[in-house]
């Protein structure tokens, strides 16, 4: 459902993603680890089509990403960490200008919306104005709306944050479900607890390169770790230095 092939991304000297090549199959969730600056956004950014890769190419369920955008993109749904919201709609107006978007009917775009907004508890939130919901509340909406045309990939960077424990588990909750019943999910984050818990398999961005990936196991083999994902992941970006 996903598939990088070779992506380079550069920025004048810096090779910000060099040569990833990466296949996530359908209704895996996978998690990408790093440490700052290692290019996982970036990463994201060209797999999401928001910037155009140097060389190599992106896909999403067959589609590439730059020569198919409107295939590739009606199958996705992207949060970034600090995602963008239109300020002066309350969040129903907001769903349903997403869900037309995404050429859902009315009836479809109620239906989804209804059902999230009370798993993820935004019912005494949806006819406020987004511009005086906390940092939290915000984020919720926004993987409301990114969840409400049902895509077949969801990409989501740094998911709890701002989030508290109970609506942390929540989202971890829901985005496990929908990974159960087919939905291919890639969660780029710092939280080692997320990939630990909640990964199929893990990967591990260093300087720009994709230097590990498998589950936890075959991460510890090789590490040569204590199987523990925090010396695991400190033995493999120390020795990529």
């Amino acid at each position: 459902m996903i598939e990088l092939d070779q992506l380079v991304k550069k920025f004048g000297n810096l090779t910000a993603v060099d040569h990833i090549s990466l296949k996530i199959p359908r209704g895996e969730f996978f998690a990408v680890l790093g440490p700052n600056a290692a290019g996982k956004t970036t990463m994201i950014k060209m797999l999401t089509g928001l910037i155009k890769p140097t060389s190599g190419s992106a896909r999403i369920c067959g589609f590439d990403v730059q020569t198919q955008p409107l295939e590739a993109r009606q199958r996705l749904a992207y949060v970034p960490d600090f995602p963008f919201l239109y300020d002066k709609l309350t969040a129903w107006e907001f769903f349903r200008f997403i869900g037309q978007l995404f050429h859902l009917d009315a009836a479809r775009i109620e239906k989804n919306a209804q059902e999230l907004v009370a798993r993820f508890h935004l019912a005494e939130f949806a006819d406020r104005s987004l511009e005086g919901l906390s940092h939290g509340t915000r984020q919720r909406v926004a993987i409301v709306a990114a969840l409400l045309h049902d895509p077949e990939v969801f990409v989501i960077d740094e998911p709890m944050v701002g989030l508290d424990p109970q609506h942390g588990r929540i989202v971890k909750d829901v985005l496990k479900e929908r990974s159960l019943a087919g939905m291919t999910v890639l969660v780029s984050t710092h939280q080692l607890s997320i990939a630990e818990e909640m990964a199929d398999r893990i990967g591990i961005i260093n300087n720009g390169k994709l230097i590990a990936v498998g589950t936890r196991e075959e991460l510890h083999k090789q590490s040569g770790g204590s199987g523990q994902l925090e010396e695991i992941f400190l033995s493999l970006t120390a020795e990529a230095k």
